[in-house]
Order: structure tokens, then sequence, then C-alpha cells
């Protein structure tokens, strides 16, 4: 079992983890090592029970707060999710009637003559 040593309010302390688990106890204690330093700021230096109590008791502050806007979004989720789907919009697309498609192919292969008309009245010259 690998044992890691972490410092917390500035005192090291040696903690024993499973295998795989130090970068986990490493960011735990980061954590709460930057409790101890908010409390140290505001209060001084305590003795360490009191400062490891009360930096884990605004961890578990924050915690409790996270927990709550977790449930509340989850909550809206499963909201979202029980609604009904709205009904789907019906577009409407026109039809070219078949008579003006007519009158644009007549159109379109009289265009294509008269430009073939051009380009072998230009080859001649």
């Amino acid at each position: 079992m690998p044992e890691v040593t972490i410092r917390i309010g500035g005192r090291d302390f040696d903690v024993a983890c499973n295998e795989g688990e130090e970068p986990y106890l490493q960011n735990a204690a980061k954590m709460l090592d930057e409790e101890a330093a908010v409390m140290a700021a505001q209060i001084g230096r305590v003795p360490e029970a009191r400062m490891l109590l009360m930096a884990g008791l605004m961890l578990a502050d924050k915690t409790a707060d996270l927990q709550t806007r977790l449930a509340t979004a989850e909550a809206e989720l499963e909201r979202v999710r029980a609604a009904p789907a709205p009904e789907p919009e019906r577009v409407e697309v026109p039809v070219v009637p078949d008579g003006v498609v007519d009158t644009l192919s007549e159109i379109a292969a009289r265009a294509e003559s008269l430009a073939d008309t051009l380009d072998s009245g230009e080859e001649k010259t």
C-alpha cells in the first residue's frame, strides 16, 4: 500500500492509500490545504486538530451546496425529458406546375442551341 506525504496548513502528513489513488489523495489534500490557508489568513495560527476540523467543515459546506445544485439540475433535466415533444412544424413546399417546367426546358434548349450557333460561327472566323 503506497504512502503519500501531503502538506496541509504548512504541516506534513504521511497517509497510506490504495495503489493508483495517489493523484486523488494529492488533489483532496490540495483542496483541504487551500481551505486551511483561507482559515489561517482569517484567524491566524490554530492547533492542528482545529485547523483540520475547520477546513474539513468548510469543504463539507461547499460539497453540500454542490450536491443541492446538482439535485436541482437533475430535477430540471428530468422535467425537460418528461415534457412532451413539440409538434413537428409543417412546412409546405410549392410545387412548380408542369407547364412552367416545360416552358423553362424549352427556353433552356433554345439557349443551348443559340450558344452552339454562336460557338460554330466563331470557329469559322
